[in-house]
């Protein structure tokens, strides 16, 4: 089956992003990336559920296809919020869910609060976190896990500042290879993104690593919003994944319209390591959130 198939650029603050469309009919599904920095090709697979809908995707101002200006002041989380908002009134999106990866995810939350948009008829969300302090404190969990001399290169190396030393990286890809996508080899959409991905734009909202967050949104936390968030929402992770599993329990129990699926053999990317189910998980979910509207 062929798939309808639209790309294009969009005009939102700063400049303009690249955006690709997948399917048509149904209730779109607008698609947010991870990083800070990275870019859409990582979350490819939910292009699955282009066969009952319109699945969209787009790189975030500074990544991928997108303008990349030069601009670090750009970088911050009411930014992107409002490029979220930029992009739906563009794609006219009437009704919609929204999906969104890690920081995607993060984003979703963020978008909801400020804007409460009237369109909006679910949230989904892989690996987000509600607070990054709680997210630096499960990543520093999982890093004392990890054999001593990769922990002691990461530590020694963070400290000295030498971030981009092969040592450094392939300490780092220890825990990537445990926490962030345990397929070996690494889909090649996730290969692209990390090739892709803007440094700049991670390391000025994040920091040098996923457990070192020096960045503008290290104090980022919602919890205590988490009530505000009224549509029926899926919180998903993996049981290996980068945040903890009370992180994601937590989370579901703060949103009173919500369910909670971990992913048994995954990690960070449940997506690409238990894809099948993954989808059906995701389209069962619609089923219900539409009936409810």
């Amino acid at each position: 089956m062929t798939m309808k198939v639209r790309e294009g650029m969009i005009e939102v603050p700063g400049g303009r992003v690249w955006y690709r469309s997948v399917g048509e009919g149904g209730i779109p599904l607008l698609c947010l990336h991870g990083g800070p920095g990275m870019t859409h090709n990582y979350i490819d697979p939910l292009e699955d559920l282009g066969d009952r809908r319109r699945v969209i995707f787009y790189d975030q101002l500074g990544c991928g296809r997108s303008d990349r200006p030069d601009d670090t002041s750009l970088w911050t989380v009411p930014h992107f919020v409002r490029e979220v908002e930029a992009v739906r009134g563009a794609l006219e999106l009437e009704r919609f869910h929204l999906f969104g990866s890690s920081w995607g995810g993060q984003l979703s939350m963020q978008y909801i609060l400020d804007y409460q948009p009237p369109s909006l008829v679910s949230l989904i969300m892989s690996g987000s976190p509600a607070s990054m302090p709680r997210w630096v404190e499960g990543c520093m969990q999982l890093l004392a896990e990890l054999p001593t001399d990769v922990r002691r290169a990461i530590e020694e190396h963070e400290a000295a500042g030498f971030t981009s030393c092969p040592e450094y990286l392939g300490a780092v890809a220890v825990f990537y290879q445990r926490h962030l996508c345990r397929l070996q080899p690494w889909p090649a959409g996730l290969e692209r993104s990390f090739a892709e991905m803007s440094p700049v734009v991670y390391e000025t909202m994040n920091g040098p690593s996923e457990f070192t967050v020096t960045g503008r949104f290290r104090d980022w936390d919602v919890f205590e919003r988490l009530g505000e968030i009224r549509v029926p929402t899926l919180v998903m992770g993996g049981r290996h994944d980068e945040i903890r599993v009370d992180h994601l329990t937590d989370i579901h129990k703060g949103i009173a319209d919500s369910e909670l699926v971990i992913f048994e053999d995954s990690s960070h990317t449940p997506f690409h390591e238990e894809r099948p189910l993954f989808m059906q998980t995701v389209n069962e979910f619609l089923d219900r959130a539409e009936g409810a509207s």
